[in-house]
């Protein structure tokens, strides 16, 4: 049975502390979202907004191209904000990915701290990546974005510590799966 670990919330939300804690522990494969979008950014370039989300659906599409290609009885953990298209395409990948069970970790902080680290790494960020005229839409996105909620879910509030014993718990739980791959 495959499954994947779906790493949620709005940029600067704390997702790839969260993924990367959780994989490390589980050794479970990681997917980013950036990790893929970001060569193509060194590629093609940057362009506006409209070709960075052109980039970051063809991404999508990419990570769940090589989940489909996984053994059957991998697990993924797959950080991206899940929030950026309809359900029903995350629906149709899942499906095409041969992905039969999911577990999301909701990863929040309140509107302010993620304006704050949004903008504290600005110059370790890819440049195709938006630049600081991004901070007041990200301060609206998140007063409106919400976990998928399609399955076992877990909030984590990235503004507290961290804890990953406790995360890999519930992630046993929730997916039935083993400690490794």
């Amino acid at each position: 049975m495959k499954r994947a670990v779906l790493v949620n919330g709005v940029p600067a939300s704390g997702k790839s502390t969260v993924a990367r804690g959780v994989a490390d522990r589980m050794s479970w494969p990681l997917l980013r979202l950036d990790a893929v979008k970001e060569p193509f950014f060194d590629h093609l370039g940057v362009g506006d907004r409209e070709f960075n989300r052109k980039l970051g659906r063809a991404s999508y599409d990419a990570i769940w191209s090589i989940v489909a290609d996984a053994p059957a009885n991998t697990t993924v953990v797959v950080d991206a904000w899940f929030g950026f298209q309809p359900v029903a395409v995350l629906e149709q990948h899942l499906k095409r990915a041969g992905i039969e069970r999911t577990a999301e970790l909701w990863c929040h902080a309140p509107s302010e701290e993620l304006a704050r680290r949004y903008a504290a790494r600005l110059d370790q960020r890819h440049p195709g990546h938006p630049g600081a005229a991004f901070v007041p839409e990200l301060i609206e996105l998140s007063k409106r974005a919400a976990p998928l909620a399609r399955g076992p879910l877990l909030e984590v509030d990235t503004t507290l510590s961290l804890d990953f014993s406790a995360i890999v718990v519930w992630l046993r739980g929730a997916l039935g799966a083993p400690s490794g791959r």
